[in-house]
């Protein structure tokens, strides 16, 4: 049963709202999945904070019409489904994962500000490491010359000890 104008008109701000908070969309066509493995897709892009959904290509223009995801309009053809996600790289990691054990789930392009990716440019950037993984990367390069430091200094009143202890060791052999 199609949706009437009213349902529609809901359907388009929804995904408006998603695209306008969005850093990052990836499209793809899902020809030939399962109920239960289109379940589980978006079980994983539910745990990962991506917005997934099957929608009609004409709404999902009338979204993206002035936005930095109008470049995708190109590739909203057949049965698709679309990722929206605030994290750059969430989207793309979400669906190239499930695509890796899906053969019938063909990632057709993405886009992130205004750069519209095909597959391959989609495929780079979900082996991308996440914002949470390169802040820890960062974090940890930061750290450790203080941490080398520390354990430099560490080591002054360390050889002194061990120093007094070898002498006291003498003094009581003798």
């Amino acid at each position: 049963m199609g949706l009437n104008l009213e349902e529609k008109k809901a359907v388009v701000a929804e995904v408006s709202a998603q695209v306008a908070g969005a850093q990052s969309m990836v499209v793809a066509e899902y020809r030939g999945l399962e109920v239960g493995q289109i379940t589980t897709l978006r079980a994983n892009a539910r745990k990962s904070g991506v917005y997934l959904r099957v929608l009609k290509n004409t709404l999902v223009r009338r979204a993206v019409a002035g936005t930095p995801f109008e470049g995708l309009q190109g590739a909203m053809v057949g049965p698709l489904i679309y990722g929206i996600s605030r994290d750059p790289v969430a989207a793309a990691k979400t669906l190239h994962e499930f695509a890796k054990g899906n053969d019938k789930l063909v990632i057709k392009a993405g886009a992130m500000a205004n750069y519209v990716m095909d597959a391959n440019g989609v495929k780079a950037l979900a082996t991308m490491p996440s914002r949470e993984e390169l802040l820890s990367k960062l974090l940890g390069t930061m750290q450790a010359p203080i941490a080398q430091f520390v354990r430099t200094l560490n080591e002054v009143p360390t050889k002194f000890v061990r120093g007094l202890a070898a002498v006291r060791d003498a003094k009581e052999a003798a």
